[in-house]
């Protein structure tokens, strides 16, 4: 079973991208963020031509989040719980079958946070105590569950190319890691960390300055596992390479492997 995240950023100009990805990496699942479309903006006539099952949560211009799955998706749900004032598009959820038993996906893009002295920073916290207090129901059920998609945190120095570039930055400020270690000591594991300790890994690099010509990148897109997924992790794979294609996102996708 592969299960995959990617920060497409606008999924109707990459479409070709998407579709490219989708064949050459055959993902049982694949969780977007940053769509910038509504639902009924979606490509999903292309998608399904291609075999693929489509939930998506959308929101014209920003945000948007969409799962896409070889079987149905099942059981979705649109929008983090814990705050029913907040319209921003930003997580959707859904169960897949694994074997005899089911997989629990969600695709997830929190926050930024910048600038950090503006109401942005305490939404993204905002935004990261209601994932865990949501995760913390989730993990009740004991099933196979994958929270994947961009968090917007760089958890470790050797996350980062240039650590000491982002001190002030709120996808690395003390708050934000200590968040999102507090969503792993509710008995979450990130999925990449778990398979090695290798510093240079980096899923994004910005369009300025030459950063992907230079390597100067950062690992903000995580998946995160139930120890039900946990215990059935064969390995993950960062795609690099498709942050080479003409006109790419400045993310790169993420894939794990779980054994049935």
């Amino acid at each position: 079973m592969r299960i995959a995240t990617w920060n497409v950023n606008s999924v109707r100009q990459r479409l070709g991208h998407l579709l490219d990805f989708l064949r050459e990496a055959e993902p049982d699942a694949l969780c977007l963020q940053e769509l910038k479309c509504t639902d009924a903006d979606f490509p999903r006539a292309e998608l399904e031509a291609a075999g693929w099952q489509v939930a998506t949560h959308g929101q014209k211009t920003f945000n948007g989040v969409a799962i896409i799955s070889r079987s149905p998706l099942e059981d979705v749900r649109r929008g983090l719980p814990g705050d029913d004032g907040d319209e921003q598009a930003r997580y959707i959820e859904g169960v897949l079958p694994f074997g005899t038993r089911v997989l629990r996906v969600a695709s997830i893009y929190l926050p930024n946070g910048n600038p950090v002295n503006t109401e942005k920073y305490p939404y993204k916290l905002g935004f990261m105590r209601r994932l865990k207090n949501h995760a913390q129901e989730l993990l009740q059920h004991e099933e196979a569950l994958v929270l994947a998609g961009d968090y917007n945190v760089i958890p470790d120095s050797r996350d980062a190319r240039d650590p000491a570039a982002w001190v002030h930055d709120a996808l690395f400020l003390p708050q934000t890691r200590s968040a999102f270690q507090e969503l792993l000591n509710i008995g979450l594991t990130e999925a990449l960390r778990a398979t090695t300790d290798a510093a240079g890994l980096y899923t994004f690099w910005d369009y300025q300055a030459g950063a992907w010509q230079r390597n100067n990148g950062i690992r903000i897109d995580h998946l995160l596992l139930s120890p039900q997924a946990a215990d059935r992790l064969e390995g993950v794979t960062i795609a690099k390479h498709v942050r080479g294609w003409d006109k790419p996102s400045d993310h790169v996708p993420v894939m794990l492997a779980l054994k049935a």
